[in-house]
């Protein structure tokens, strides 16, 4: 995973990068309203329901890209996440919601990924998302986990180890290595909200 645990603009140049904040580790903004896919997928728990109408539209959202039977950052990431989850409390749920979706589709179904999230310890508020391959497929090349390099975005196993975080409503949008700081990532996720809101209004 090394060197692709960045979200380069190389990698998002479907959606376009801006600095948000500037320094080593620190997440990039990134803008693209209209670009969501409103695929359907199925959720671990069993759902189905239309990926940006019923899960992002007007939300503020994490999505991470991950598979059941990874070795490599998977397991490291889904952890990193958990502790972000409760570092964030009763906000994931309510105003913030999470999003894991399988790169392998056709093994990972809603059972295996039922599974996977119970010995994870993922809370309320955390879904992980399967669906047909072709649909997963193109909510990763528009979200922009892609690698310039057709052989490694091929390899499954190399797959890009970056958390993708915003505020559709605002149209604000930033990621971050899935491996940051976990009270870090809780706090590049709460300047989703606004000024407003982070002033209490």
């Amino acid at each position: 995973m090394n060197r692709r645990t960045f979200l380069s603009a190389g990698a998002v140049s479907l959606i376009g990068c801006a600095a948000l904040r500037r320094g080593p580790g620190s997440p990039r903004a990134v803008a693209h309203r209209g670009r969501i896919p409103n695929v359907p997928v199925q959720t671990h728990d069993g759902r189905t329901v239309r990926f940006y109408d019923d899960l992002v539209r007007h939300r503020i959202v994490t999505v991470n890209f991950m598979y059941a039977e990874c070795r490599n950052i998977c397991p490291g990431m889904t952890q990193n996440l958990a502790v972000v989850q409760r570092a964030l409390g009763a906000r994931v749920g309510r105003d913030v919601f999470m999003y894991s979706i399988t790169l392998k589709p056709e093994e990972d179904t809603a059972a295996v990924l039922r599974a996977y999230a119970a010995d994870h310890g993922v809370r309320p508020g955390w879904l992980f998302l399967t669906g047909a391959p072709d649909d997963i497929e193109t909510l990763r090349r528009s979200l922009g986990f892609v690698d310039p390099d057709p052989a490694v975005d091929a390899d499954t196993t190399q797959h890009i180890g970056v958390v993708l975080y915003g505020n559709d409503a605002l149209d604000r949008w930033a990621a971050c290595p899935a491996l940051t700081d976990p009270e870090e990532m809780a706090k590049y996720i709460g300047w989703m909200d606004g000024p407003r809101k982070r002033a209490g209004a």
